[in-house]
C-alpha cells in the first residue's frame, strides 16, 4: 500500500511534534515508528533504579495521534531511504513514497568502536534497557544475600555506571540511594549500606556541559551520597568480571554504559556528510543538501549555531524543531523563503538525588533542593497524558516522604534457579 505526502519516522518528541502541529490539514501524514509507543527518556533511569513503572513514562502512539484524523500510524522498522525516488523501504521489503520525509529517529549508545562491551555494559535507550537494569541490579542483592563469603559477595554489591554526563550522574546517585536507604534493614545477611558504587568520567570532571561550580557541587553531592566518582579515567576494557581502567580495575557484576550516543545507521543510506556521532549534518531549515524536501531533526541531526557549536540532544531541541518543520511544511514553503531556525535555549537540568539537582536557565545558576523542585515540575509538563503526570508525581512525593522506591519487582521465575550462588 502506498502513502503520500508527508511522512515522519520517529514517535519521539521530535516526529510527534511535527504530526501534532499537522493536525486538521489536508495533508496526508504517516507516522512510523518501531515501536508502538513514545517513551520519556529522561526518566528511563527511575525506571531502572525501580522509582516508577515503564507505564508512567510511555504512551501509545496511536492514542496520543487518535483525534488526528488526517494521520495513519504504522510499526515498522525503516531500512533506507532512496532520495532519487522519494520513497522509503521497511524490513519487510515494503515501499512507502513521500513528498516530505521528516526523519526523527533518534540516537543509541556508543560504545566508541568497542561493541563487544555491551553484553556486560548495557545502555539506557529504551524500556526493555531500563528493565534489564533494574532486574540486574536487584538480583545481585538477592545473589549476594545467599553468599557466605564476603569476598564473593562484595562483586555483587559494587555498580559501576560508566559515563558522567546527566544520565551517569543520574543512574549514580539513584542507585546510591537504593543500597544505601531503600534496602537499608531488607536483607538479613547482607549489608546493602556497605555497597559501593563508582562513577568514571574520562574528562576531568562530570557533567562538563555544565559550569565548573555545578560540575563540582555535584560532584560533592554524589561523594556526601556515597558515591566514589573517579574523573580523568579512561576505561580500557569491560569483562564479566569488571571494568578495566588505566591503571585500575573494579571488579563488578553491575557495570552500566552512559558515556556517549551514536545517530541511527539508517542515516548513512542517505549518503551525506555525518558528523563523529554519525549525525547528518543539516542546513539552516534541517534539510539536506540538494532535498529540500528531507528533514533530519532532534539527536539525529547536527545543526551548527552561529557560535560554531551544536544543538544538544534534548527534548527542547526537537520540539522547537518540530515546531519549525510543522510550519514550514503546512504552508509548502519553498527552500529560497524558508527563515533560518532559531533555537531558543530554556536551559538544562540534571537530578543527583532525592531534593538534590542542579541546572542552568539563561545565566542564572541553580542547585539543591530548589533546582530540584524545578527539575520535577519541568520533567512533570513535559510528560504525555495526565494519567502518567499524576502517577509520577505520587511516586515522587511518596519517595521522598519515605525513602523507599516501590517499582522493586523481579520478573524472572526461579525457573533454572537464576539466582544460583555459583551464577556469575
Amino acid at each position: 500500500m502506498a502513502y503520500s505526502k508527508v511522512v515522519i519516522v520517529g514517535g519521539g518528541f521530535g516526529g510527534l511534534t511535527v504530526a501534532k502541529a499537522l493536525k486538521g490539514t489536508k495533508l496526508d501524514v504517516l507516522l512510523i515508528d518501531k515501536k508502538n509507543h513514545h517513551l520519556f527518556q529522561p526518566l528511563l533511569y527511575e525506571v531502572a533504579t525501580a522509582a516508577i513503572s515503564p507505564g508512567e513514562i510511555a504512551m501509545p502512539i496511536r492514542e496520543i495521534l487518535r483525534k488526528s484524523e488526517n494521520t495513519t500510524v504504522i510499526m515498522g522498522d525503516v531500512v533506507s531511504v532512496d532520495k532519487s525516488q522519494k520513497q522509503l523501504t521497511l524490513g519487510n521489503g515494503d515501499k512507502i513514497r513521500y513528498d516530505y520525509l521528516v526523519l526523527a529517529i533518534g540516537a543509541t549508545h556508543s560504545y566508541f568502536g568497542n561493541d563487544q562491551w555491551e553484553q556486560f555494559a548495557p545502555g539506557l535507550k529504551t524500556i526493555n534497557d531500563a528493565i534489564k537494569i533494574r532486574e540486574q541490579v536487584l538480583i545481585s542483592f538477592e545473589k549476594a544475600e545467599r553468599l557466605d563469603s564476603i569476598t564473593e559477595a562484595a562483586k555483587f554489591l559494587n555498580f559501576v555506571v560508566i559515563g558522567g554526563g546527566p544520565t551517569g550522574v543520574e543512574m549514580a546517585g539513584a542507585i546510591a540511594e537504593i543500597a544505601h536507604k531503600t534496602m537499608f534493614k531488607n536483607f538479613r545477611r547482607i549489608k546493602p549500606e556497605k555497597s559501593k558504587i563508582y562513577l568514571i568520567e574520562a574528562g576531568p570532571r562530570i557533567l562538563p556541559v555544565y559550569p565548573e561550580r555545578l560540575s563540582l557541587k555535584a560532584q560533592k553531592d554524589l561523594e556526601n551520597m556515597g558515591v566514589k566518582v573517579l574523573t580523568g579515567t579512561k576505561v580500557t576494557n569491560v569483562s564479566s568480571e569488571g571494568v578495566y581502567v588505566e591503571g585500575g580495575f573494579y571488579e563488578s557484576k553491575n557495570i552500566i554504559w552512559a558515556a556517549g550516543n551514536q545517530a541511527s545507521p539508517l542515516l548513512k543510506t542517505l549518503d551525506i556528510p555525518l558528523d563523529r556521532q554519525g549525525r547528518a549534518l543539516v542546513e539552516k531549515d534541517l534539510s539536506i543538501a540538494e532535498h529540500p524536501e528531507i528533514f533530519i531533526i532532534g539527536d539525529a541531526a547536527c545543526f551548527m549555531t552561529e557560535d560554531g557549536k551544536s544543538l544538544p540532544g534534548i527534548a527542547p531541541t526537537a520540539i522547537q524543531q518540530g515546531k519549525y518543520l510543522a510550519h514550514i511544511i503546512r504552508k509548502n514553503t519553498p527552500k529560497e523563503e524558508r527563515p533560518p531556525f532559531k533555537y531558543f535555549d530554556k536551559g538544562y537540568m540534571a537530578t543527583i538525588g532525592k531534593a538534590r539537582a542542579v541546572g542552568v536557565i539563561g545565566k542564572f545558576q541553580m542547585s539543591g533542593f530548589f533546582a530540584w523542585l524545578a527539575w520535577c515540575f519541568i520533567h512533570i509538563v513535559y510528560l504525555i497524558g495526565f494519567r502518567n503526570r499524576l502517577s509520577v508525581m505520587i511516586e515522587w512525593f511518596y519517595c521522598l516522604i519515605t525513602g523507599q522506591r516501590g517499582v522493586r519487582l523481579i520478573y524472572h521465575s526461579m525457573g533454572k534457579d537464576i539466582l544460583k550462588a555459583s551464577d556469575d
